[in-house]
């Protein structure tokens, strides 16, 4: 079954993406949620226009992005946390934490948009930033132990 998707789906796609799924996925999942349509011959010529009108706005999204991640450049973030005396910290370092830390530099990136490796130990790590569907950027994470 083909579907348009009408926002961002972490692991299928991005907006206005149209993709095969699972027949069941779709009917019972994507469509009714809202997050996509089927791609019937209308809504593909729809999409086409669409994107036609969009494209300028799209190509400004896509520079900002740029902008953004030029601008983060090679900053590394570091994250207080509380660890026992064998560097093991107690609970995690999420996306939110990271989005917060990015925010106090006076950078502002949504937490849903940063993927960062399991972290449970001091040290240092990469967290990827999904700016943008052609624009991602990596950042280091510096987990230390709070004094």
């Amino acid at each position: 079954m083909q579907v348009i998707l009408r926002t961002d789906i972490a692991g299928l796609g991005y907006k206005n993406d149209i993709l095969e799924v699972k027949a069941g996925y779709g009917r019972n999942y994507l469509i009714p949620q809202g997050f996509a349509v089927m791609a019937t011959e209308s809504n593909k010529k729809q999409l086409a226009e669409n994107l036609k009108q969009a494209a300028h706005k799209a190509e400004k999204i896509k520079k900002d992005a740029e902008d953004l991640a030029a601008a983060i450049g090679d900053l590394t973030v570091q994250i207080a946390a509380k660890a026992g005396d064998s560097g093991k910290i107690f609970g995690r370092v999420t996306s939110i934490q990271i989005s917060e830390a990015l925010k106090a530099k006076g950078f502002d990136v949504d937490r849903k948009k940063i993927t960062v490796e399991d972290v449970k130990t001091i040290g240092t790590y990469k967290a990827t930033l999904d700016l943008h569907k052609e624009v991602k950027h990596v950042v280091t994470v510096n987990v230390v132990a709070e004094a």
